[in-house]
């Protein structure tokens, strides 16, 4: 068994590494904002934790693991920004689980979601009565977007599934 300062050190050092390598790559590193951010976010706290644990797994290989994610993740974000049919195969469509005030119980299904996990996100975004929602939106990363309000401005639902197939990818 390692002697416990090891992994002191190994998290002291790690730590200040991957906050370098977001620096370098970017704050989209860590922001979640698709489903493959999302799961390179999780990697990177896997190879911390592997590294700062496992005594098989030398500082040197957590270090060189995290470039190697930060690098993928670098490269696969311009190839998505650049091309239209690399984001469709990596990111899953928005989906519309409510809209004016009327819950979608076919989108919930196919979400699978229920509708008590959808009241629970209502009272998290404050909503105090049903006809005041404008849509709320089941995103790529499986956060819930609740809008609310006098109105909503129809480019909010662009690309997201309103009526229960995959939305058509954003040209650009």
């Amino acid at each position: 068994m390692p002697d416990p300062l090891t992994y002191l050190v190994d998290a002291a050092v790690l730590i200040p590494v991957m906050v370098g390598f977001v620096r370098l790559a970017g704050l989209r590193a860590f922001s979640k904002m698709s489903s493959y951010d999302f799961a390179v976010t999780v990697s990177f706290g896997s190879v911390l934790a592997a590294t700062v644990v496992n005594p098989g797994v030398s500082l040197w290989q957590g270090i060189a693991a995290m470039a190697a994610l930060f690098a993928v993740q670098w490269t696969f974000g311009l190839a998505r920004a650049r091309a239209c049919a690399v984001e469709a195969l990596s990111d899953n469509t928005p989906i519309l689980l409510m809209s004016d005030g009327e819950i979608l119980r076919d989108a919930l299904k196919r979400a699978r979601v229920t509708e008590a996990d959808l009241r629970a996100k209502l009272r998290e975004a404050n909503v105090l009565h049903l006809d005041e929602v404008r849509a709320v939106v089941l995103e790529t990363t499986g956060d819930v977007s609740v809008l609310h309000g006098e109105r909503l401005d129809p480019a909010l639902l662009e690309g997201v599934d309103e009526a229960g197939q995959a939305a058509a990818p954003q040209t650009g």
